[in-house]
């Protein structure tokens, strides 16, 4: 049996009384006190997260941006230095390599993050693409990635560092900040519907800078977080996880993130032709919020009917904690996709009603 990899704060997860499993080959804390708390906080005051092992990929050279605009649906050369941007890497058959965020340090000089299950995926992929005056690297384990996330996650993370952190405005981010002595790239972005921010550090710097976030952080609730939290939070927000709502077999645009697909750019990128065709005439299918009408939770997996039709498959489905209703996310027929539309869930052996609902679940207030 390989032996489970772990984040540089694995030793301090039992400190805080995790409870840890295994999620793609790493062991990482589903839960510290309970999911339903951990996700209440972050909806409410503040929670931490580590999220080491996430991927780290250098993009460097003179033909950087060229290569980027073929490997990515987003439109790269839009990015100024310390902006974020958040975009698919596809096949060309436009089924989806990994979702990702790219960073722009200065030009010829990028910061690629990839989903954990994904770095020797994507890096073989990126890889295989580069031309000689492309230079990429895999950094992923020198880095440790923490994520400070709910309405109080500013004003916490400001008590530990002289940078005004208001001044790093959403999808952008700085380099060499120092939080109570470590120094970190900052970047306002998170995976949970809330404001909050990912902190990167050498992974020598991530235990101090944990116990730092969480002793300050105590007067003002931040707790530790786990998995089970961020896939809630992520959940009622929609974005998509990596696995479930996206996958070789699910373009982006079926998946709700054409957004980030740019087929009007100039470069051609991989799955251009596919994406583009569904842009402009319909994907064959499309993720929807559905919310049961009988008594059940719809579970990832779940199939899903119209009569006898089988017409799609739950991909994400949990009992909202924000909303207290049993909701998910299918992968619908587009014909089936009408709000108000009627469905059943295959739960076990019985068809439960359902019906198709507006997305997101949850939006964060507006200030």
């Amino acid at each position: 049996m390989t032996e489970l990899k772990k984040t540089p704060l694995y030793d301090v997860y039992k400190e805080n009384g995790a409870k840890t499993i295994d999620f793609g080959g790493w062991d990482l804390p589903v839960q510290f006190s309970s999911i339903k708390e951990e996700h209440e906080a972050v909806r409410t005051k503040a929670g931490l997260f580590d999220v080491s092992h996430m991927g780290e990929v250098e993009v460097k050279g003179k033909e950087s941006l060229e290569y980027l605009q073929k490997m990515m649906t987003n439109d790269v050369s839009k990015l100024k230095d310390g902006g974020a941007q958040y975009t698919a890497m596809c096949y060309q058959d436009g089924g989806t390599v990994d979702d990702l965020l790219v960073y722009k340090k200065a030009d010829n000089d990028y910061l690629l993050v990839v989903n954990a299950s994904n770095i020797e995926k994507d890096y073989d992929w990126l890889k295989s693409n580069a031309t000689e005056e492309v230079e990429v690297t895999n950094i992923s384990q020198g880095i440790a990635q923490l994520a400070i996330q709910g309405p109080l996650a500013q004003q916490i993370l400001q008590k530990l560092t002289e940078t005004d952190l208001s001044e790093i405005k959403f999808f952008k981010f700085k380099e060499n900040v120092v939080i109570d002595g470590v120094s970190a790239l900052v970047s306002r972005t998170g995976y949970t519907g809330e404001d909050g921010f990912e902190i990167y550090c050498q992974k020598e710097d991530a235990v101090s800078l944990w116990n730092s976030l969480l002793t300050n952080g105590k007067e003002d609730g931040l707790v530790p977080c786990g998995l089970g939290a961020r896939d809630t939070l992520r959940f009622e927000a929609k974005l998509a996880l990596y696995g479930q709502e996206l996958s070789k077999d699910i373009t982006p645009i079926e998946a709700g993130i054409g957004f980030a697909v740019k087929t009007n750019k100039e470069e051609n990128f991989f799955g251009k032709d596919v994406l583009r065709e569904q842009k402009e005439n319909g994907a064959p299918r499309s993720i929807v919020g559905i919310e049961m009408i009988d008594k059940g939770i719809p579970r990832h997996g779940y199939e899903v009917y119209v009569g006898d039709e089988l017409v799609g498959e739950v991909t994400t489905g949990t009992q909202s904690p924000t909303l207290k209703k049993n909701v998910g996310l299918v992968l619908l027929k587009k014909e089936f996709t009408n709000l108000e539309t009627e469905v059943e869930v295959q739960v076990r052996k019985k068809r439960l009603k359902a019906k198709v609902v507006q997305t997101p679940f949850y939006q964060r207030p507006k200030n």
